[in-house]
């Protein structure tokens, strides 16, 4: 049975000891996973083992209970917070409830009413945890769920993803109907035409041009259409495989229709028919040719994939699957892994004997692929590429498939390092900039880790698990040992009193200061100053 985890809080150790001594923590379905003399000792605990309950004195130095539950209500969604005080005073109990305090209790605590409210704390907790688990409220998420489920689904289709042994079980599971003797893939993409530029804001587009392709369609097809990329996909069920000329020249229509009423530039490309649901990824690559080869001869048109490839010609199939290989070794591989898999994309462009502009646009889809990694680390562009970030001159310039190789290999390494550089620097890229704030703000005593996450404009979470990574440290050790070394600076090179060292260095608290210095050194600041002069 899993035990939920209990901190106790109070600056008298022997009220600890005997609420740990006499309670059954186990046989309530409980344990203590630490204790605390203040609430700053508290938060430090708590940073690294979240309790589920934590129960306080009110009375504390450095830190009393409400500020201390504040921090924790604010810090860790769920927690529970048990405040006991030997003041029955109505404005402690009102503050308390204010703070959304779970249990407010008196001094001396009876072990019988302790248990009770352990009780009502695991009935509490049980009860939050099934809520999770509650089935009737999962089954309604995975309701709302399923057009997003769905999307992934037709995305993992047509990117090769998803095996064929795996595709029934996902349909049945997602509740999709998509039976037929034959299918294809469609891409439009689109633009708005230059006298029409700025009228229309881009989700507005893409919403007004699927709407018009859905309502041409839907009275003589099925299809799943989704949006991909900032182009609509279509997935269409055909019941021969002739119908394809019938649905290019709709496809054809619905471009121009696009032009003339809501003065979009549209070019459709459609893949190949095929039999299958695993052989969708195939059309798609199609569709996506098709697409580019018809925005080169310009737009507002549609192009079937089998009218500008020969059934004679090599398959290229492989293109997609070689250029996915070539980014993973760029993300991933070495130098001579990454040269190997150029040196096969070529010598497949060669012996494809494919038309021009199909070679083309495998190169562009290469190159575009490329580009997006750049904006993905992020590195510089023109780093790579140089000046000049037109795709379509970039594939034109090369006259020999040999230049071609050169500059491919040469880029892609160069990819390959700025990546590998980007993606090493950028944790260590904002430690250093967290330590060099804290260098400067140490002697600011409102320091906090999620005020110096605002300053870097990264999240809590995030910034923990890699300063820790980084130092070996948490952020209050961090902080804590950086003050301490600070002080120490201030106690042998200055006459300062431990007072106002102890503000220099961060502490608004005196006594506070003094506290965790002993704790480190084993010695007040003041008898740390006398024997250093002894």
């Amino acid at each position: 049975m899993d035990l939920y985890k209990v901190m106790l809080v109070d600056d008298e150790p022997e009220v600890i000891e005997a609420v740990i001594r006499k309670m059954d923590w186990e046989g309530l379905g409980f344990e203590v996973i630490g204790y605390a003399q203040n609430g700053e000792e508290a938060l430090e605990i708590a940073e690294g083992n979240v309790p589920d309950v934590v129960m306080t004195d009110i009375k504390m130095p450095f830190m009393d209970g409400l500020t201390l539950s504040k921090k924790l209500k604010e810090s860790y969604d769920g927690i529970k917070v048990i405040i006991f005080s030997g003041f029955d005073e109505f404005e402690y109990a009102r503050e308390a409830i204010k703070l959304e305090v779970e249990e407010y209790i008196l001094k001396p605590i009876k072990l019988e009413e302790l248990t009770e409210i352990f009780r009502r704390m695991k009935e509490a907790l049980d009860r939050e945890r099934n809520e999770k688990l509650n089935l009737h409220m999962l089954k309604e998420y995975y309701q709302k769920s399923l057009p997003m489920m769905q999307d992934q689904f037709y995305i993992g289709l047509l990117e090769g993803r998803i095996d064929k042994e795996q595709i029934d079980s996902f349909r049945k599971n997602y509740q999709i109907e998509l039976e037929a003797p034959f299918y294809t893939v469609a891409v439009i993409r689109f633009q708005m035409a230059a006298e029409a530029a700025g009228t229309m804001e881009k989700e507005l587009m893409q919403f007004s041009m699927k709407r018009l392709a859905d309502e041409n369609l839907e009275s003589l097809y099925q299809f799943k259409s989704f949006l991909y990329f900032e182009q609509i996909v279509y997935i269409t069920m055909l019941s021969d495989k002739f119908q394809v000329k019938e649905y290019t020249d709709l496809m054809d229509r619905i471009c121009k229709t696009a032009n003339r009423i809501l003065k979009m530039n549209a070019a459709a490309g459609i893949g190949c028919v095929c039999e299958s649901l695993d052989a969708l990824c195939d059309s798609y690559t199609g569709a996506k040719n098709a697409v580019f080869y018809g925005e080169g001869r310009g737009s507002n048109q549609a192009v079937y994939i089998d009218y500008i490839q020969p059934q004679s010609s090599a398959t290229t199939d492989w293109s997609d699957k070689e250029i996915s290989s070539i980014i993973r070794e760029i993300r991933v591989g070495d130098k001579e892994s990454l040269g190997i898999k150029i040196e096969e994309f070529i010598v497949h462009l060669k012996e494809a004997q494919m038309p021009v502009p199909q070679f083309k646009i495998t190169l562009m889809e290469l190159v575009t692929e490329m580009y997006k990694m750049t904006c993905a680390y992020p590195v510089d562009a023109t780093e790579i590429f140089g000046d000049d970030m037109d795709v379509y001159r970039i594939v034109n310039h090369f006259t020999t498939m040999e230049d071609l190789k050169q500059w491919l290999l040469e880029s892609c390494l160069k990819l390959r390092k700025s990546a590998s550089r980007e993606r090493s620097n950028s944790a260590k890229i904002l430690v250093d900039k967290a330590v060099a704030y804290l260098e400067e703000n140490y002697s600011d005593s409102e320091l906090s880790v999620e005020k110096l996450c605002g300053v870097l404009n990264v999240s809590a979470a995030y910034f923990c698990t890699i300063f820790k990574k980084e130092t070996g440290k948490t952020f209050l050790n961090y902080l804590t040992d950086l003050r301490m070394e600070k002080a120490i600076r201030l106690l042998e090179e200055t006459e300062e009193k431990s007072y106002v060292i102890s503000e220099m260095v961060g502490y608004a608290e005196p006594n506070y200061f003094s506290y965790v210095f002993k704790k480190k050194y084993g010695m007040a600041p003041s008898k740390y100053r006398k024997t250093r002069m002894e």
